[in-house]
């Protein structure tokens, strides 16, 4: 009998409550891989569930997508990823319809991603909150063995904003403003700042302003000045080329309608808001300055093949973005409340005694 044939995992089962349960793997495809996971992180959506603004997704939700572990065994068809290997992984896809066709498994006709439900009743069903995961081999990336496991876990989130930085078609020497300075905020700005970018933050907490700057970015105090003026005065009365809006809030949507410059201008809808936040924007304005309004979920898999990259070579700094309390996933209560608004990414180990 193998370690991991039975697999130890954090779920939500109601409004502000997760819990650890044991469930059998299941047998190994002759794709698949197994991987004893080390960490964790607490994603935005993982933390709004528990809060209770996400009842739609149902319960009970095996979530957790930020993960990462060394393989442990493969399948025997199982060719590019070895025992030993250390990886983070993305969404796995059925592989054979027109989503997965194109890189975009989480969009799979098929598996339907958090919305899938496992034959014993599991929702989401990626299991990240747990000892072990088998996963399909084509979702798993390599990463630097030298890296901190929850720094490993940030490839998604630096998917997703690579994501975001490829649909904006951000050059070199162009000027992106993000609104928020968030973990996601910060995520996006770094992307954008290795595509070429100037980047500036804007931001009205003071500790977020901090971090932002520790991070070498530039910062508006919108707390204490008008961004949308602080953007003009910065850009000449120019505008930014892109914003990138990573807050879900009418009044960061109405900055941004402001700061962007007024022809040929991109906005990028990087957060969602619950409640939904309203939009005020006259599709005259949008005809007559060539305005794009743009959003963005989720990755491809060749967005996640980038955003290995940036993390591995140090391009993001995500080490930066990590609470430094870690949580078992004996505590995995504890962790949820801790993991608030106000912080980065708190993170679960995964691994006990």
């Amino acid at each position: 009998m193998a370690e991991y044939d039975t697999m130890k995992f954090a779920c939500l089962v109601e409004k502000g409550k997760a819990e650890v349960r044991e469930r059998p793997l299941g047998p190994i495809g002759e794709c698949d891989v197994v991987i004893k996971q080390l960490a964790c992180n607490i994603c935005t959506t993982d933390y709004t569930q528990w809060q209770g603004h996400r009842e739609h997704q149902g319960y009970p939700m095996a979530g957790g997508h930020e993960g990462s572990g060394v393989v442990v065994a493969v399948g025997p068809e199982v060719k590019s990823i070895h025992v030993g290997d250390f990886v983070a992984h993305s969404t796995t896809g059925c592989g054979q319809c027109r989503a997965c066709a194109v890189g975009d498994y989480y969009n799979c006709e098929n598996t339907l991603g958090i919305a899938a439900t496992t034959e014993d009743g599991y929702r989401g069903g990626q299991f990240g909150f747990a000892n072990y995961a088998r996963i399909h081999a084509r979702a798993c990336y390599k990463m630097d063995p030298t890296l901190d496991p929850a720094e490993a876990g940030f490839l998604e989130p630096v998917a997703t904003a690579t994501h975001a930085v490829e649909t904006l078609a951000v050059h070199p020497g162009e000027t992106v403003v993000v609104i928020g300075g968030g973990t996601m905020g910060l995520v996006n700005a770094q992307v954008a700042r290795a595509y070429g970018a100037r980047v500036i933050v804007s931001e009205l907490q003071p500790h977020k302003l901090e971090k932002a700057k520790e991070l070498g970015l530039e910062v508006i105090d919108s707390k204490n000045s008008d961004p949308v003026e602080k953007t003009l005065e910065m850009t000449d009365g120019k505008g930014a080329d892109s914003i990138i809006v990573a807050v879900g809030l009418t009044v960061a949507y109405d900055q941004a309608l402001k700061m962007v410059k007024n022809k040929d201008g991109k906005i990028m809808f990087f957060a969602s808001g619950h409640p939904e936040p309203e939009l005020h924007v006259s599709p005259n304005s949008i005809h007559y300055r060539r305005l794009q309004l743009l959003g963005s979920m989720n990755a491809t898999q060749a967005d996640y093949a980038i955003a290995a990259k940036l993390i591995n070579n140090r391009l993001v700094n995500v080490k930066a973005l990590i609470d430094p309390v870690r949580y078992p996933l004996s505590r995995i209560q504890e962790a949820f409340a801790a993991a608030d608004g106000n912080k980065y990414r708190v993170s679960v180990t995964l691994q006990e005694g």
